[in-house]
């Protein structure tokens, strides 16, 4: 055996791990077991908590195949450990996609790819590991040899051991035999028996996506067994031990309403999740038997291979089917966040004949989505054959489909990678070690002092419990909270509510552009038709009556993906306008229509009767019938090839009424349609006319028509490819559509611009058109240079190469020559520069090119690409991750249909979806355009501060009662248990509950707060106001002591001349003070401290420019000032009662008015260095670097204003920092250095080729004029 035998998993995907085979091991279980009794439970504690060192202390190395327990560990940046037991299964065969009557009746050998097997003893077969369902199939089969079949479960997906490839896989379906259209069609379209359904069930399981409720007290058990509570029950022990009861007390009140909450938060959120699944999750289907019966049988007893009956007045899917016969129109706002109706066709099906020639590789739900039902989707109508049903085969079950994925990804969750959660941890561990040297410090002095050794344990302990606060996790969610709900008040809701903090530092927004940046809907302006290889002039109508019979008119009414549900035409908002512009009516075939014939009645379009020309008068000899019947003009749909925005085409088979032959039309992006067109077809002047309608932002679409072979019968057009039908066809002419910008587009963006925030946008429309409107809506300053970059991929010998095209010529104001910056220029006081004014602009074929040969050139053009054109759904993903790769924080707006992957990889995505809550979004807005993203923005920049504030108040408030305790305890005292009770419950939790509500700033600003805690201004001002806190305490301290009354208190002690009359032997049987509570050290500390809570709080609760001003927030108001008078009422006149209560002795007033001077000076001393010295000038100092201008990153169009504070910024750096300064962000860094380099950007006429260098493969950039 191999020491380092780990085996990938998922190689590629999201759920990438590394695993370990283990086996248990006796010994080392006995060892932990003895180790678990001596620490009193507490090491299976730390073993529940670290899987690898629960497995690696109780197993022993072995192989992946032999292992009993598997180690996994994710390859992401949050490499995380799990552990998986592994079981054992018998079942009669070992690959479930072969038949059991295949199947080998002697032992399987190692080359069969899922055996694992050991003879039987004494020829008994021994009981399944998984229930009875095998063990029927084993007594059914009784002759097969039972095969051990090893796999483990994790995240609700099993992964089975496959010899052949000596690893564990995962048995997603169908797609597992990467079957082709003709071996689906041959092999797969018949159906299953109920044995194979039985024995295939086996591996599958059940087709259910099963989210289990857990029980409350598992629930409990597992909320419990948190770190923080495991904590806070020693402090409860800890504090009962040493009698502070009433705080013990307090503190299991805290701790059992938050765990009550947590747990009907969790309950809550699992009870919805299951009933969202639930719905119609288990319905009857009926499924095709190889025998050609039906039987109707319970959704759940699916599995992969079945072939299933859509009924025609539809039904939700209960599984990913692909349609072997048939339409289907369904609903996938499920998966999309969009409601459109989508038709569905089935997957051709090529013929033998054809199988050598082309094919379309394998099946894959992916590329052929067309033609696949998702689970959870709704299927509204279907139209079908008479005795040829719409027919699906089930290609996966269960956690597999696309609906179960997306439910694994809410059962399971990646943290959230944020700096501040590392840097609060990092934190907590600080003032871990402060609290180390406390205890220390508490040992020595009491061995010193000879104390007990009782005492000594719990007063040392304690320290550590009064150092990290109890109530920080439910501070820091308070903000959180209040967050979430400030924005559903504004229409955002969130199912993530931990990105809204990550949403504060968010300076890239990506934008998608039709239905997100412009109107839904589109405009039909004008058609420009072709004749002859030639345009006529732009029409501004369709619906004429010259043009009733034109192939044009016939491509617009026929070439789309409408349909009628409950009489109204549904479909893409594009086909709607385009189909309403000819006027003309679509009719669909009825159920009843459609059973009177023996094949599928295709829908039908014609001209409304005003647009026909008048016939002329009948003659009485002519055949009313026979002249009716020529009179009649309609275009029957015979068959579809959807719309694939990989394609970027859709076409369409039809038939004109009495024609024998047939017509091929299809519309899309005119330069792919312009492609597949003869070339005599297409005008000379095709790019100038097209480059003229989209500079002016029009959305165009072309169309193309072909007079199809007779030889093409009706059954042939049913199989044949659509790379047969969309070829040599002849090109029609273009229809301009016009997509008007939504009223709020141009304002948010410009309040984006002004904030810094770089804005992009991600499209699949046309480039120019793109480009036209970025500058429309103000993305791309009029002024400024856009420079699109062509890539071809290698081909014929030839490099991978960019060519450089500049859309627009530079401004007089602007010369290219003079846009570097230099370096010098960032710590130099001489006036700046003019500032880079260029912006570049792709496609996603060039995208694709440059980012598999040109990395390192993809850094560089992100850092000022603005438009994205004609970009496929992974590349928006792959994009945002490019943006992510150089330090940005990417926000991603969208409306749900082709950005799911997009909006979930982003660090804020935002969904325009009109639902109320999309599994692909972490935020979805219910106004429907980007006003929502400032908003969110500015609500993530307050919660953030929020946080900062809060983490900063409790950090500071664990700190001052820390001094207070460690002082104290120099002369063998401590606060009083009700001392303590009085600090945390009325001064801190009311407090930090009350300053979490300041509400978010009502504009954004060009600066962002820090992201995480561990940043030179934060730290200054904790370490800043813990000096100031401590000084003031040991001065308070020191002083006291000497004062002219004071001596060591006694229950006689009378400085306030109250006891005048009072003997010393009355107080002979009064209880002894133990703890040494009462005491002029305590009294003054406490006044001293409980003040310093409440200053800390104000000057830490933070206003402009992030939230709005404390005097706002009434309820912290209230709190403070009511917790400010009763403090200064309690000081200056006391009641007996109350002194009692929290132990306080009475002192001189001169004193009293001593320590309110101290007060005042120390609230003086905080607020100036807080606000004057942290705010005014640290801030400005170091948080300015953060503006992207600084660094050559360019927000559009920078104010006048900005370039004065730049000159000013500079200067001052250039008085502070003589040395050149290095941002940390990795985009600021590459804008630094493209700066300095005369070769950027590109010069027009220049292309960069990519050449492979021999001694390392790298890529090597080599630019050179054309």
């Amino acid at each position: 055996m191999e020491k380092e035998d780990i085996k990938l998993l998922n190689k590629g995907e999201e759920e990438e791990m590394d695993l370990q085979g283990y086996r248990l091991c006796r010994w080392r279980l006995a060892l932990v077991g003895f180790g678990v009794i001596c620490t009193g439970g507490f090491l299976l504690l730390l073993l529940y908590w670290m899987p690898e060192w629960c497995v690696k202390s109780t197993c022993t190395r072995t192989t992946a195949r032999d292992a009993e327990v598997v180690l996994l560990r994710s390859t992401d940046e949050f490499r995380r450990w799990f552990l998986a037991r592994v079981r054992v299964m018998l079942a009669p065969g070992r690959n479930p996609f072969h038949s059991l009557e295949t199947q080998t009746t002697s032992p399987s050998s190692p080359t069969d790819p899922f055996s694992s097997v050991s003879p039987l003893a004494n020829g008994h077969t021994p009981y399944p590991s998984d229930g009875s369902p095998a063990q029927e199939l084993i007594k059914r089969f009784a002759d097969y040899q039972p095969t051990k079949i090893r796999y483990f479960t994790f995240h609700s997906t099993k992964y089975y051991w496959n010899d052949e490839l000596q690893n564990f896989e995962v048995l997603t379906g169908l797609e597992d035999l990467q079957v082709d259209s003709f071996t689906l069609h041959s092999e797969h379209s018949e159906g299953l028996s109920k044995s194979q359904q039985e024995y295939r069930r086996l591996f599958f399981g059940v087709n259910e996506i099963a989210v289990k409720v857990p029980s409350v007290f598992k629930l409990l058990i597992k909320e419990v067994l948190n770190p923080f509570y495991i904590f806070q029950l020693f402090s409860v022990i800890l504090w009962s031990a040493d009698e502070y009861y009433y705080y013990a007390m307090a503190i299991v009140f805290m701790s059992v309403i938050s765990i009550a909450t947590s747990l009907y938060t969790i309950k809550k959120q699992y009870v919805m999740l299951r009933d969202m699944v639930a719905a119609h999750s288990i319905v009857r289907v009926s499924v095709c038997r190889a025998n050609n019966d039906i039987d109707e049988i319970l959704s759940t007893d699916l599995v992969p291979g079945d072939v299933i009956v859509i009924p025609s007045n539809g039904t939700i899917m209960p599984c990913d089917a692909v349609l072997v016969s048939g339409t289907c129109i369904v609903n996938e706002s499920m998966l999309t966040g969009e409601s459109v109706p989508v038709t569905k066709t089935n997957l051709t099906n090529p013929g033998p004949a054809e199988m050598g020639v082309e094919t379309d590789g394998a099946y894959n739900t992916e590329e052929h989505k067309r033609h696949t039902l998702f689970c959870g989707t709704d299927v509204i109508q279907t139209r079908f054959y008479t005795g040829e049903l719409v027919k699906a085969v089930v290609v996966r079950t269960g956690f597999s489909t696309a609906k179960g994925q997306l439910v694994r990804s809410i059962l399971y969750p990646k943290p959230t990678d944020f700096k501040l959660y590392h840097d609060a941890y990092l934190f907590l561990l600080c003032l871990v070690a402060v609290a180390g040297i406390g205890f220390v410090y508490s040992v020595v002095l009491s061995v010193m002092n000879k104390v007990s050794a009782k005492t000594i344990i719990i007063e040392s302990l304690d320290i550590i419990t009064i150092t990290v606060p109890p109530a920080l996790p439910a501070a820091m969610t308070a903000g959180i909270v209040y967050a979430q709900r400030r924005l559903r008040n504004l229409g955002i809701f969130c199912i993530s509510p931990q990105r809204i903090n990550i949403c504060g530092q968010i300076n890239l927004v990506c934008f998608d552009k039709t239905g997100t940046l412009t109107e839904d809907g589109l405009d039909l302006w004008g058609v420009q038709r072709v004749e002859n290889g030639s345009f006529f002039m732009s029409e501004d109508k369709a619906c004429k009556e010259n043009l009733v019979k034109s192939q044009f008119v016939a491509c617009m009414a026929t070439c789309h993906s409408l349909t009628k549900i409950e009489g109204q035409l549904s479909g893409d908002p594009l086909d709607l306008k385009m189909f309403e512009a000819t006027a003309w009516v679509l009719e669909e075939a009825t159920e009843e229509e459609t059973a009177l014939h023996n094949r599928i009645m295709p829908t039908v379009v014609r001209p409304s009767k005003q647009l026909l020309p008048q016939e002329p008068a009948l003659s009485p000899d002519q055949d009313m019938e026979l002249c009716e019947l020529q009179s009649v003009y309609e275009i029957g749909i015979v068959r579809q090839f959807p719309f694939s925005s990989a394609l970027q085409r859709m076409s369409v088979v039809a038939r004109l009424l009495g024609e024998k032959r047939m017509d091929a039309y299809m519309k899309g992006a005119p330069e792919v349609v312009a492609s597949l067109c003869r070339r005599d077809s297409v005008p000379v002047n095709f790019p100038k006319v097209l480059e003229g309608y989209t500079k002016q932002g029009f959305r165009v679409i072309a169309l193309a028509h072909r007079r199809l072979e007779s030889k093409l019968t009706w059954h042939k057009v049913q199989n044949i490819s659509r790379d047969h039908i969309e070829a040599n066809m002849e090109f029609l002419g273009l229809i301009i559509m016009q997509n008007k910008l939504k009223a709020e587009t141009p304002a948010v963006l410009q309040d984006l611009h002004r904030a810094n925030i770089r804005t992009v946008m991600v499209t699949g429309d046309n480039m120019l058109t793109a480009i036209s409107v970025a500058r429309d809506c103000g993305m791309i300053p009029p002024e400024d240079t856009v420079i699109i970059a062509d890539a071809l991929p290698p081909h014929d010998g030839h490099t991978a190469k960019i060519t450089w095209r500049y859309t627009d010529k530079p401004s007089k104001t602007t010369h290219l020559e003079d846009v570097n910056i230099s370096l010098d220029d960032v710590c130099r006081v001489d006036e700046p520069k003019t500032q880079e004014l260029y912006h570049f602009a792709m496609s996603g074929k060039t995208f694709a090119v440059i980012a598999e040969h040109f990395p390192d050139m993809l850094q560089k053009l992100v850092l000022h690409g603005t438009v994205f054109a004609r970009m496929a759904p992974d590349q928006k993903t792959q994009l945002i991750e490019a943006l992510q790769g150089v330090d940005y924080f990417v926000g991603m707006c969208g409306d749900g249909a082709n950005d799911c992957g997009a909006l979930k990889r982003a660090h804020g995505g935002i969904s325009l979806s009109e639902l109320e809550a999309s599994v692909a979004s972490p935020f979805t807005s219910k106004t429907p355009n980007i006003s929502c993203v400032p908003s969110l923005i500015r609500e993530g920049r307050a919660a953030l501060m929020t946080s900062f504030c809060v983490f900063k108040f409790m950090a500071l408030y664990s700190i001052i009662q820390y001094i207070s305790v460690t002082l104290l305890y120099s002369i063998l005292s401590n606060l009083g248990d009700f001392q303590f009770l009085f600090i945390d419950i009325a001064i801190i939790l009311v407090i930090v509950f009350t300053m979490s509500l300041n509400p978010a700033w009502k504009e954004l600003v060009s600066r962002r707060p820090p992201s995480g805690l561990i940043s030179g201004p934060l730290l200054f001002s904790v370490l800043t106001q813990i000096l100031i806190c401590l000084g003031f305490q040991v001065i308070t301290f020191l002083w006291v002591q000497q004062q002219p009354w004071y001596t060591v208190w006694k229950p006689y002690t009378d400085v306030c001349n109250r006891l005048a009359n009072v003997n010393e032997s009355d107080y002979n049987n009064t209880e002894v003070d133990d703890h040494n509570i009462k005491n002029f050290e305590n009294t003054s500390l406490f006044y001293v401290s409980a003040f310093q809570y409440l200053i800390i709080a104000i000057v830490f609760s933070k206003g402009k420019p992030f939230r709005q001003p404390s005097y706002k927030n009434w309820p912290f108001v209230l709190s403070a000032g009511s917790l400010y008078a009763f403090l200064l009422f309690i000081m200056f006149y006391p009641f007996e009662s109350i002194d009692e209560f929290l132990e306080i002795v009475c002192v001189p007033f001169e004193w009293r008015l001593k320590l309110f001077f101290l007060i005042i000076v120390n609230a003086a001393v905080s607020v100036v260095v807080e606000t004057f010295i942290l705010d005014i000038v640290l801030w400005k100092l170091v948080f300015s670097r953060d503006k992207q201008g600084s660094f050559g990153v360019t927000p559009a169009a920078p104010s006048p204003q900005g370039a004065i504070d730049l000159r000013m910024y500079r200067r001052l750096l250039g008085f502070c920092c003589p040395k050149k300064r290095i941002p940390k962000a990795r985009y600021m860094h590459l804008a630094q250095e493209l700066s300095v380099d005369p070769d950027w950007p590109p010069k027009p006429t220049t292309t960069t080729e990519a050449k492979t260098c021999p001694e390392n493969g790298s890529t090597c950039q080599i630019i050179m004029n054309s």
